[in-house]
């Protein structure tokens, strides 16, 4: 009985980890969404294309939701373009308060990297 209570409470343990690392990719996603965006303007296909250079694999199921949040916590604005090849195209950009956003973003970035390259470098001593 008592292996039975480990294997639950470590299949727990994976689920908990398991939403961990998908809350903190959605943390990364969002800062590479803001980065790309500072760039320029950029339609959806775009920033999936973008993020697949740099072997962040994004589907649009994950990124519109996203793209919609920070539209609708202020982060990000759009335009409508006119497409050759169908039907108008929703262009996001980062409002103001996305680049006040990004800049704290990319310091905790850092601040978080770097501690964490510090607790790895002392795990292998």
């Amino acid at each position: 009985m008592g292996n039975s209570e480990n294997t639950e409470k470590t299949g727990e343990g994976f689920e908990r980890a398991a939403g961990a690392q998908a809350q903190m990719r959605k943390g990364v996603l969002e800062l590479c969404i803001l980065s790309i965006l500072s760039q320029g303007d950029a339609y959806p296909t775009e920033i999936i294309d973008k993020l697949k250079d740099t072997k962040l694999v994004v589907v649009e199921g994950t990124l519109y939701p996203l793209l919609t949040r920070l539209k609708n916590t202020g982060l990000l604005g759009y335009r409508w373009e006119e497409s050759t090849s169908g039907p108008p195209r929703k262009y996001y950009k980062l409002t103001e308060i996305g680049e006040q956003y990004l800049k704290e973003l990319q310091v905790s970035w850092t601040e978080l990297v770097d501690a964490v390259n510090k607790t790895i470098e002392k795990g292998k001593k």
